[in-house]
């Protein structure tokens, strides 16, 4: 792992300081770089935590030679893969040690236009918010290169999600997005158990309750060009039920007038 930099020195395009970009890999080799350099091409002050999950393929090692060549950029080489929400959780508490103001989930896959990131950053400016969710099912958001089958079930997933736990954000599970410190240090990341797809949804329902203002911003989401997806069916079914037994307990919560 490299050390971090004094992230108090950089300053952004929206305003607010200091930025940290996480990006989780795994096997994600022919995307790394090319991400990094789009990312700082269109945020140049921004940094980067590569969390890899000791990829077989190499892309630690690419993480390590772009973290040598580029101050911006570190590393958390992990024990191995331990699903997304577990990479990402370990990475919150790694830029919150490091002192960082914002920080931000990115997909090293290029789904996540680092192109999108000012909109985000300046929502948490302008809207005065405590997290932004970049959404592809808001007004302006889109997705490119989907099957009208995914579309149409991750559609689906974010309705059930919606009906299902009571919040009105229309991309649930959405994985670009930028919390304040404040809103990591908020809403117990000691507490937070999801580790797969599920990790996004529950990290915009911890917020939700916790009161935090939570604004989504239209994206437009690529589908990747290189590498394989590591998105499967038993994934959404975890995350579909993960959430009925969420709307389930809160709404016991309010019966019963206690709340966790």
């Amino acid at each position: 792992m490299t050390a971090p930099t004094n992230p108090a020195d950089d300053a952004t395009a929206a305003g607010l300081a200091p930025v940290l970009v996480i990006i989780p890999t795994y096997n994600e080799s022919e995307n790394l770089e090319r991400i990094v350099t789009r990312l700082h091409a269109h945020n140049p002050e921004a940094h980067v935590l590569v969390a890899d999950d000791n990829s077989p393929d190499g892309t630690g090692e690419i993480a390590d030679k772009l973290a040598k060549a580029d101050q911006r950029v570190h590393v958390l080489h992990r024990k191995g893969k331990e699903g997304l929400g577990a990479a990402y959780l370990a990475g919150f508490r790694w830029g919150l040690d490091a002192g960082y103001a914002v920080i931000v989930e990115m997909d090293a896959d290029g789904s996540h236009r680092p192109e999108d990131l000012p909109r985000l950053l300046s929502a948490l400016r302008e809207q005065n918010a405590d997290l932004v969710l970049g959404s592809r099912y808001v007004k302006g958001g889109s997705v490119v290169n989907w099957p009208k089958s995914r579309e149409l079930l991750s559609r689906g997933g974010n309705t059930y999600v919606r009906l299902a736990i009571g919040m009105k954000l229309r991309d649930a599970t959405g994985g670009y997005r930028a919390f304040r410190r404040g809103t990591l240090e908020g809403i117990g990341l000691a507490a937070v158990e999801s580790a797969g797809y599920c990790f996004q949804v529950d990290m915009a329902r911890r917020a939700v309750r916790a009161g935090y203002t939570v604004v989504e911003v239209p994206i437009t989401f690529v589908e990747r060009e290189f590498g394989t997806s590591k998105m499967s069916g038993n994934i959404v079914l975890e995350a579909l039920w993960r959430s009925t037994v969420w709307g389930v307990q809160d709404r016991l919560a309010k019966l019963t007038g206690r709340r966790k």
